[in-house]
């Protein structure tokens, strides 16, 4: 079912499988379909694991591959691109009625708005975000993964995001 409504999304004006699918896929779903190797994450993921209050439009995926932005029937889909060694850190999550995608870890979702966003390891960028639900995250696992990465902005914003989280402002 799927198939054929990823199929639709790309091709004619009829709506796809009306007749054999009972259900619409979820939007996770299709990004991961759309692009094989990619995760969903940054504020789809934060979004997702309720740490930002925000609706996002978009859905938002990393991928080793090539960025692209992909408008559909079904919704809008942002790919961006990261390094090899960055793609990690994501797990395949049931999303109900036998749909599943792979989404980034909370803490990661974090790191990889950091990493491909200009300006993000800033303490006001940061507070922007107005991180909710502070329990969903494991900041001594985000220290690790900035670690991890060995990249100074990274590092930067995991300190900020600790001191943010710690001042109850996340």
């Amino acid at each position: 079912c799927i198939y054929l409504y990823f199929i639709g999304l790309l091709g004619s004006e009829q709506k796809p499988a009306e007749p054999y699918c009972k259900i619409t896929p979820h939007p996770f779903l299709i990004a991961n379909k759309m692009k094989r190797a990619s995760y969903i994450s940054m504020q789809s993921a934060l979004a997702y694991h309720r740490l930002i209050p925000e609706y996002v439009p978009s859905v938002t995926s990393v991928s080793t591959g090539r960025p692209e932005r992909v408008s559909t029937r079904l919704g809008n889909y942002i790919f961006k691109h990261i390094k090899t060694t960055w793609f990690y850190d994501y797990r395949n999550i049931d999303l109900g009625q036998g749909q599943s995608a792979f989404i980034a870890s909370p803490e990661k979702s974090l790191l990889d708005l950091v990493y491909l966003t200009p300006g993000s390891d800033n303490i006001d960028y940061l507070t922007e975000l107005r991180l909710q639900n502070a329990e969903v995250l494991d900041i001594t696992r985000l220290i690790q993964l900035a670690e991890k990465s060995g990249n100074s902005k990274v590092l930067r914003a995991a300190g900020n995001i600790e001191y943010i989280v710690n001042q109850g402002g996340g």
